[in-house]
């Protein structure tokens, strides 16, 4: 079973004023000269997902210069039939959120969930294991969201409960009846934010195991993973409840460390995801750019394998300039790799030669928002 965007519209959004596409199963080519639109083409795709997309922009600020609504159409064709799923915002929207339209019926952003899962790689994500504790954070949250569509309201329960948390501690408030209740709440998701990120870090190195014992992907080295943060490791020596109530404790415990910082130091919003080079047991912050961009993608195509082996249909994938730091036998695999999942990639690239290699792929060329023929 296959996942595949069959028509894409988009109206007023970042450089396009208007463009319909229409493509096929297969893996699809973006190439194009720097500020052609390669990364917003893509961007466009990954907004047919729950989730901000792959940059992260605030919704108000996707629109044409000059505009201040736009607008994201698709047929994507599942399983079981076709979806058209609409998405944007207008001018007279005030609130900061989008609207969303599935089979023409107003819906709820969170219907996008579970629809289709979309993964992407881009080059913001090259520094990932470099970078701060933050990205890494937020890897591991997006692929915990593909999997559990009630995650993010899980995150935003306990990020709006620490908010107001150190907005008391930022007010020199100190009555513990105002804080009593926002600590059990931190305690009851940061515990079960935890937990899921324990389940599924556990789960994507048993997709890596696979695929290092089955030999597949020796181009992208497999990795170790390792979870570091004090909620995971008590939940690996007491039952959730317990580390509940120590949680809640520290919290009250820590009020006055925390209020000397203006923020909340304790909680899994500090916890990192550690990688390691699997064949060297070297770092992954210490290896060379070449080998964090192969350990990288090995990632994100286990990821890939175990939402296939979930739902029986493989992700759609965005790889945004993804030959960047690729020598020639690790882009034929990859393409090699994307053939085999029966994924509609989306691969962009300022060079369509270095794209030859890929069978059955359609390319097309962009010009200043336009397709050229």
């Amino acid at each position: 079973m296959r996942i595949w965007v069959e028509r894409l519209t988009l109206t007023d959004f970042r450089n396009y004023a208007s463009l319909t596409l229409h493509v096929g199963p297969n893996p699809v080519v973006v190439v194009g000269a720097n500020g052609s639109g390669k990364t917003n083409l893509l961007e466009a795709l990954s907004l047919l997902a729950p989730g901000p997309g792959l940059r992260h922009t605030p919704y108000q600020e996707l629109a044409r210069i000059g505009t201040s609504g736009w607008a994201v159409a698709g047929r994507i064709n599942l399983p079981d039939g076709a979806v058209d799923v609409g998405t944007g915002r207008s001018a007279e929207d005030g609130r900061a959120g989008r609207r969303v339209r599935i089979n023409g019926e107003e819906q709820a952003s969170g219907a996008l969930a579970g629809l289709c899962e979309v993964l992407w790689l881009t080059p913001s994500m090259d520094g990932l294991f470099v970078g701060p504790s933050s990205d890494r954070r937020r890897f591991l949250d997006l692929l915990i969201a593909s999997f559990d569509p009630s995650y993010r309201a899980l995150m935003q329960r306990f990020q709006r409960a620490m908010q107001q948390r150190n907005r008391l501690l930022a007010e020199d408030v100190s009555e513990p009846a105002r804080f009593a209740g926002l600590e059990r709440l931190m305690a009851e998701a940061g515990v079960a934010i935890a937990a899921a990120r324990c389940a599924a870090v556990a789960e994507l190195a048993a997709a890596i195991r696979l695929r290092r014992d089955g030999a597949r992907g020796a181009a992208f080295p497999w990795a170790e993973l390792d979870l570091v943060g004090g909620l995971e490791s008590a939940l690996f020596l007491r039952p959730a409840v317990e580390v509940e109530d120590g949680y809640a404790a520290e919290l009250a415990e820590g009020r006055e460390r925390d209020r000397a910082q203006r923020r909340t130091l304790r909680g899994p919003h500090r916890s990192d995801l550690i990688v390691t080079h699997g064949p060297k047991g070297l770092p992954a912050d210490r290896c060379s750019t070449g080998e964090q961009k192969a350990l990288l993608i090995g990632l994100v195509l286990a990821h890939a394998d175990l939402i296939q082996r979930r739902s029986s249909a493989a992700p759609i994938l965005l790889l945004d300039e993804i030959a960047a730091h690729l020598d020639a036998a690790r882009r034929e695999a990859l393409f090699a790799e994307l053939c085999a999942l029966a994924s509609q990639a989306w691969l962009s690239g300022s060079d369509p030669e270095i794209f030859s290699p890929l069978q059955r792929g359609q390319i097309l060329c962009l010009e200043d928002g336009r397709i050229r023929l």
